[in-house]
């Protein structure tokens, strides 16, 4: 979302970084280049004036000129209002001191509020509450159904007496679902309101009807972060006219310049609460505004990252899969369970996209395959339990197999042993102290271990009985060595095959 000003900012402070001294004059400079870069991501330009004359203020003063570092200390500067004009503070939600809770949501149409409502309740889920979703939308074709569709998905239970189409009483609807919450005792209250393609006092009038019928404890205006300047002049409409306590922004994943994330709040005053980051269900997250600024001055956000990796993994399992390291008792089953768990905490590229310095490495992020994963799950897949256990046993026969069941080629399926075989080598080598191969440090001729023509093992005692190779001729041969008590011509396991390993 943030990419281009990412790529704008990091080229500004860069050529900051070569003075050594800051005058007024590079001062200028490089405000009229944020300038520049906040205008052209479409961040509203009341917001622009008001945060480049804070900065300005700022830079000009003492906190800049006395500085050890002035460039590095600019740039703390930046972060700083940065983190104002996205709300300060994260706030969270407010609850009823009497449940349910209710959360109105609004927005207009294509804003994804009626996805965000299914978010938004599996996230309240996991926070142990009991939401129930309201089907309030009964303008928008098919909406009542797509929100049954979300509440089956995540498991919450959908109040919806009205088929919608155009049929029913919004307001009615709205006003019956508090009722019946607290005859089933649910926590909280999700109703999910009609949008317009556009803004329009009818739309404007239901939503406050709705909102009088209901009084609802929040009241979140969903936003798509991809409108643009236009985000503005909504956000101001439905502040004025419905009277918001929150703001939702959806779509942040998207590729458009982001200005509306960096407005909305400025301009009505209202914190951002939640925002959504992709498809899935899980893509939504509380917000953090010093987190978000961080992404945009491509410093990472490694704290999100850290509790997204903490929901997906066990701590048991993590535990009992450090022991099978500390062993060297890891295997292509493990390897393909934590994949399995490096799933469950989003798409690669926005875990990726998380780590600082990411903005360096942009374009192979976007380039990065996701199906890459399935394609590694299929060849273990296609593995026998020993052979996963044990890839020392493939053979060029096993590994043709292999690569026949997954739809892929021997060398997909050498390329990932020979990956595994790197990493748990690696991983040995750390659990002892050592410093793995390839690392600053390492002494020469210790390559070799591991990768395609690994070097046996010196001393006859350590060799252990290995499979048979794929080639007949050979396997014959080697058959004849070894009845002759002479040296097999494949090699041991894992040290030849057919296929030149």
């Amino acid at each position: 979302m943030f990419g281009n000003l990412s790529d704008r900012l990091a080229q500004t402070f860069k050529n900051l970084r070569t003075k050594g001294k800051l005058t007024p004059a590079d001062i200028d400079a490089t405000l009229r280049e944020i300038r520049r870069a906040l205008l052209e991501a479409d961040v509203a330009l009341e917001v622009v004036k008001e945060f480049v004359g804070a900065v300005r203020e700022r830079a000009l003063g003492d906190e800049v000129n006395q500085a050890l570092n002035p460039a590095q200390q600019v740039v703390s500067i930046v972060n700083d209002e940065l983190i104002k004009i996205l709300g300060g503070e994260p706030r969270r939600l407010q609850f009823a001191k009497q449940p349910p809770t209710v959360i109105m949501l609004a927005g207009l149409q294509g804003s994804g509020k009626t996805t965000l409502a299914g978010k938004l309740a599996n996230w309240l889920k996991t926070q142990n509450q009991t939401p129930l979703l309201v089907a309030a939308d009964l303008q928008r074709p098919n909406a009542v159904n797509q929100l049954q569709v979300l509440g089956e998905r995540v498991g919450v239970p959908v109040f919806a007496p009205e088929p919608g189409n155009g049929v029913g009483d919004p307001v009615r609807v709205a006003k019956d679902a508090i009722e019946y919450a607290k005859k089933q005792q649910f926590t909280m209250v999700l109703v999910d309101t009609a949008g317009r393609l556009g803004i329009d006092e009818e739309m404007m009038q239901q939503a406050r009807d709705i909102r009088d019928a209901v009084n609802p404890d929040e009241v979140l205006f969903v936003i798509d972060s991809m409108v643009g300047q236009d985000a503005v002049n909504v956000a101001k409409a439905f502040e004025t006219g419905v009277g918001i306590t929150g703001v939702v922004l959806t779509k942040l994943d998207g590729d458009a310049r982001g200005g509306a994330a960096l407005s909305v709040a400025s301009v009505t005053g209202k914190p951002i609460i939640f925002s959504s980051t992709g498809e899935g269900i899980d893509a939504f997250e509380p917000f953090y505004p010093d987190r978000m600024a961080s992404r945009i001055l491509d410093m990472g956000d490694v704290i999100s990252l850290i509790e997204q990796a903490q929901r997906a993994f066990d701590a048991d399992e993590a535990k009992a899969m450090a022991e099978k390291m500390a062993k060297n008792q890891f295997t292509l089953e493990d390897f393909m369970e934590q994949m399995q768990q490096l799933r469950k905490m989003g798409s690669m590229k926005s875990l990726l996209a998380m780590m600082p310095g990411a903005g360096a490495m942009r374009e192979q992020i976007e380039n990065f395959d996701e199906r890459e994963i399935d394609r590694t799950e299929a060849i273990i897949r296609s593995m026998t339990p020993t052979e996963r256990r044990d890839p020392k046993i493939l053979n060029g026969s096993r590994r043709l197999r292999i690569a026949k069941g997954s739809g892929m080629t021997v060398t997909d399926v050498n390329s990932l042993v020979n990956r595994f075989e790197q990493a748990a080598k690696m991983m040995k080598t750390m659990q002892k102290g050592g410093v793995p191969q390839g690392m600053p440090g390492m002494p020469a001729g210790m390559g070799g271990m591991g990768m395609g023509g690994a070097k046996a093992k010196a001393k006859g005692k350590d060799k252990k009985k290995g499979s048979k190779s794929g080639n007949p001729a050979k396997r014959a041969a080697d058959e004849a060595a070894r009845l002759s008590g002479a040296k097999p011509t494949s090699g041991e396991a894992g040290n030849g095959s057919a296929f030149g390993l």
